[in-house]
């Protein structure tokens, strides 16, 4: 059992189901430029570093050149913008664990490589019931995780240690920045990345459902 009095979660592929939303964004971006489009499966593979990251890898090597990759990425967002909600929804059982949570009087906070404006919209529409201490999106570069920056700054606003607070996420990404920041470096496994690559980046813990997470605190 972990003695943690507040949790940080990734948000895509975590709390939300975003992953539709996303691809379908990205491929009609794609389109409008005569670049191939992906399936959604393969969008699994793309995301978690961030828009411009996943611009890069779903163009074709070819158009990997700065004004192409920012003129795709410009539209992507555009376009996402008023498409972000229109499939994205919290998995089952992450209504029901936020309660517990709160019922439990553990701090809550949200930490994502999404751009912090999209990462505050998708939080406030469909998250709005529970109170997150912290939504903390990309902003600054610099701070994309695995950076743990921004997450020892929510430990702060908790007014909590590190090793007082569990992270939960679906990436290699997320148990990097979790181990980087001194925090316990918890796995899901209904994200978008497998078991193999959640261990090997140093996740303490594999949660097979949200509710499983009540278990280890």
């Amino acid at each position: 059992m972990i003695n943690a009095k507040g949790v940080i979660f990734d948000l895509d592929g975590t709390l939300v189901n975003s992953l539709e939303d996303i691809a379908d964004s990205t491929n009609a971006a794609l389109q409008k430029f005569d670049y191939p489009v992906h399936d959604v499966q393969t969008y699994k593979q793309f995301v978690g570093h961030g828009i411009g990251d996943l611009i890069v890898k779903a163009l074709p090597e070819s158009a990997w050149d700065a004004e192409n990759i920012e003129r795709c990425q410009n539209l992507m967002m555009a376009i996402y913008r008023e498409n972000c909600l229109n499939k994205t929804r919290p998995y089952d059982g992450i209504g029901e664990l936020l309660d517990k949570l709160v019922s439990r009087r553990i701090k809550l906070a949200v930490f994502s490589n999404k751009s912090d404006d999209f990462t505050k919209h998708i939080v406030s529409s469909l998250l709005s019931n529970w109170n997150f201490e912290a939504v903390i999106g990309l902003s600054n570069e610099a701070h994309k995780k695995p950076n743990p920056l921004m997450a020892i700054k929510i430990s702060q606003i908790f007014d909590l240690s590190p090793d007082e607070i569990v992270y939960v996420g679906d990436s290699a990404v997320d148990m990097q920045t979790a181990n980087k920041a001194g925090m316990y470096a918890v796995g899901v496994l209904w994200g978008y990345q497998g078991r193999e690559e959640l261990l090997a980046n140093g996740a303490q813990r594999l949660l097979n459902h949200p509710w499983d997470l009540l278990n280890i605190l």
